[in-house]
């Protein structure tokens, strides 16, 4: 199981979502189109990508469905096309944290294809998603061939290391205020000089990612906006003011 924080060129705009879940494709043009913008595959030969291309499979599901589950066998990994997932773990008693969300462009899975354990992580949709899937074979003829893609590999597994250290000192040493201020900061994307949470994100996940309920996740968002730190928007749009990155900082 495996995930790579790094955006594509993807755009969602010319996708379609499906809301039958599982529903596969077959258009080879089109897997091998979307291939081609996949940073994991910049620069690979022709013959490459359309191998690629014919071992994989569209793959459309809706909103809160699992793609992936913990402690099953990997057949595949999966490159998203379209929609948001989160990556997530559960403990025995059924509590779950979040250890990332995913977006275009994004993959996941291959970290069980290199060394053939059970996928350590289940993926849900938090929209509806289209994925391309790559089958076990696929991808390991694939790195066995192509030092470059084995590099990328490897470095998103150490920026995963680097985001975990990250993710554990902020656990030890930021309160319910900073860590909530570092995951608002960590969705936030540049608008019109602002810094702008556009997607809708519950409290419950945020509750997930932060190690706190979500009536205390709920608590430190209100008292977010009536302090001035964040402004609510339409459609469930968050405006983060620059005082909120001292909060987080501290």
């Amino acid at each position: 199981m495996g995930w790579e924080v790094r955006r594509s060129e993807i755009g969602e705009a010319s996708l379609k979502c499906c809301t039958i879940t599982g529903m596969t494709y077959g258009s080879f043009t089109h897997n091998l189109a979307f291939l081609k913008r996949v940073p994991l595959f910049y620069g690979l030969e022709e013959h490459a990508l359309e191998r690629l291309a014919t071992s994989s499979t569209r793959r459309s599901f809706a909103k809160g469905k699992v793609v992936v589950k913990e402690g099953e066998q990997s057949q595949g990994m999966f490159v998203m096309l379209s929609g948001r997932a989160k990556v997530q773990r559960a403990d025995d008693e059924g509590k779950e944290v979040i250890l990332a969300v995913l977006g275009p462009g994004e993959f996941f899975g291959e970290m069980s294809l290199i060394d053939e354990e059970p996928r350590s992580a289940t993926v849900v949709t938090l929209d509806p998603c289209e994925f391309i899937a790559i089958t076990k074979e696929a991808f390991q003829f694939l790195i066995a061939q192509n030092n470059e893609v084995c590099l990328r590999i490897m470095r998103s597994l150490v920026q995963r290391l680097r985001e975990a250290d990250r993710r554990i000192e902020t656990l030890a040493l930021l309160d319910v205020y900073g860590r909530v201020a570092q995951v608002l900061l960590e969705f936030a994307e540049t608008d019109a000089g602002n810094y702008v949470v556009k997607d809708r994100i519950a409290r419950q996940d945020i509750a997930k990612m932060v190690g706190a309920s979500r009536e205390m996740v709920s608590r430190v968002m209100k008292a977010l906006e009536t302090e001035g730190y964040i402004e609510s928007m339409p459609e469930g749009r968050l405006k983060l003011h620059e005082r909120l990155r001292l909060l987080a900082s501290s």
